[in-house]
């Protein structure tokens, strides 16, 4: 198996974004842009206690996402009021980095997210005051890879992004110079 290719967002970062970052911010150093670490996709999953399916519909669906096979979150405590045990599932979730996170904020950003219905475009506020975003999405049949007819029902998905920005405003601008649709409000 040779190299693999480099992802078109990977090459326009490098090759565009970073010297439009060091020019807007006044960096001195290639190292003070900011970048993105990684992308956390998390899905919970209260009924996964009572419905194995559902649990297993959900790894399915997110590893053709993401093409990384999720983790299975457990309870750290029991809850009575909300029936979990310890040890129960409550949720999955999946870390990406490198290659593979390039080509799903690709796919997310070009393919995804124009598909929302009604889309005007991003809350730009839901960075968390250090330059890392989360962006929450009401249904996995946003991502062309899901089919209709594969799923069992309808469930959204966390999508966090983690940056290496030290505020809001460079985050914001590293992921609109990466294409994120934010809108303007």
């Amino acid at each position: 198996m040779g190299k693999p290719t480099m992802t078109k967002l990977k090459a326009q970062y490098q090759d565009t974004i970073v010297p439009k970052l060091m020019e807007e911010f006044s960096y001195k150093n290639i190292h003070q842009v900011p970048k993105v670490i990684k992308v956390t996709v998390n899905r919970g999953l209260g009924e996964a206690s009572q419905n194995a399916k559902a649990l297993e519909s959900s790894l399915e669906e997110i590893a053709i996402i993401t093409g990384q096979k999720p983790v299975v979150t457990r309870a750290k405590k029991a809850i009575a009021g909300f029936k979990i045990r310890e040890g129960m599932p409550v949720g999955i979730m999946v870390t990406l980095r490198g290659d593979r996170m390039y080509n799903f904020l690709e796919r997310l950003i070009h393919l995804a997210l124009p598909r929302i219905r009604d889309f005007r475009g991003i809350s730009p506020r839901s960075f968390d005051g250090r330059g890392n975003y989360t962006l929450g999405v009401r249904e996995q049949l946003l991502f062309p890879e899901v089919s209709y007819d594969t799923i069992d029902q309808i469930r959204g998905m966390d999508i966090s992004i983690v940056t290496t920005a030290q505020t809001d405003e460079e985050g914001r601008a590293l992921l609109r110079a990466m294409g994120m649709p934010f809108r303007d409000n």
